[in-house]
């Protein structure tokens, strides 16, 4: 069955959709199938995630979101995970090469990230990083993938990490946990953020951190994401949390991406995804920098 034929069957089924007889354009997604159908966006789960999204976690989140006012609204959600919300007209689906480009789009992500952060929303899921390393070891153990080398060693070391982290804990907050560049549609005046799979009550450093890795933001980038998310400089324990973070997420979606190779995902080559993200989480953690941070979100 093409894509195509799958959204068309999928519409099929549901009210709002069955009677839509127009264009079915084909948009991102490394995991699922995400189409435009008319003024609505249809998203149909892709093969596996079921292993590791809990759907009606994500619908609470999703409806949550929109409530703050940074994602579009939620029309239609099933049991299965399938999705319809509206299609955000003359929005850009974000990448690294856009947030470079568009003028004030780091801005503007920090913008809508603090929204989120201070909007009051509660998600079901609690984002515990550690726990879901564990879960998704879990998950390999039961696969035939290898880790790549050095991976075990480099958990070993994170405990101080775990430590540092713990010795003042955060706020949590509801967070995107998941700000891969593709989940942001920049209109030039306003960010939104879609795909609330991952979502979960976490540290709000972790989103700034994730996101300034996925945009593979430069020192000038960076900066101008966490000044307008902080209107000024934030505190040295701030920015520890959010370099620390940087590292925790490659560490963590090393793993998220030996679980799409071992599922044969053909939307890319997740071997070298996988081993590029360990090998630049390793590569932080050894700077010379690193240590410094440690040391100032150790003091909070």
């Amino acid at each position: 069955m093409s894509e195509e034929q799958q959204a068309r069957e999928a519409m099929a089924a549901i009210p709002l959709l069955s009677g839509y007889r127009g264009p079915v354009t084909r948009l991102g997604g490394l995991t699922n199938l995400v189409f435009q159908a008319g003024e609505h966006c249809l998203r149909i789960p892709g093969k596996g995630t079921e292993e590791y999204i809990n759907r009606a976690n994500e619908a609470v989140a999703a409806r949550e979101a929109a409530k703050a006012g940074v994602s579009p609204e939620v029309l239609h959600f099933d049991t299965a995970g399938v999705m319809v919300t509206r299609f955000i007209d003359g929005a850009q689906t974000m990448s690294p090469a856009a947030f470079k480009l568009n003028s004030g789009a780091p801005a503007r992500a920090g913008e809508a990230l603090r929204k989120l952060h201070v909007s009051g929303a509660v998600f079901p899921f609690r984002f515990y990083l550690f726990s879901m390393i564990d879960d998704y070891l879990r998950i390999l153990s039961t696969k035939d993938v290898v880790l790549p080398k050095g991976y075990h060693e480099v958990l070993r070391e994170s405990e101080d990490i775990r430590t540092a982290l713990s010795a003042h804990p955060a706020t949590l907050v509801a967070c995107h946990c998941d700000p891969l560049c593709e989940n942001f549609l920049d209109t030039g005046d306003r960010m939104w953020i879609v795909d609330w799979e991952y979502s979960g009550m976490n540290d709000p450093m972790w989103d700034l951190g994730d996101l300034s890795v996925e945009g593979k933001f430069g020192e000038e980038q960076e900066e101008e994401m966490l000044l307008a998310y902080f209107s000024g400089e934030p505190r040295p324990a701030e920015r520890g949390r959010v370099v620390i973070y940087k590292a925790m997420c490659d560490l963590l979606w090393t793993l998220w991406g030996l679980i799409q190779l071992a599922n044969e995902n053909p939307a890319e080559d997740f071997r070298a995804y996988a081993d590029g993200r360990f090998a630049r989480c390793r590569k932080l953690m050894q700077g010379a920098d690193f240590a410094r941070h440690l040391e100032a979100v150790r003091k909070g």
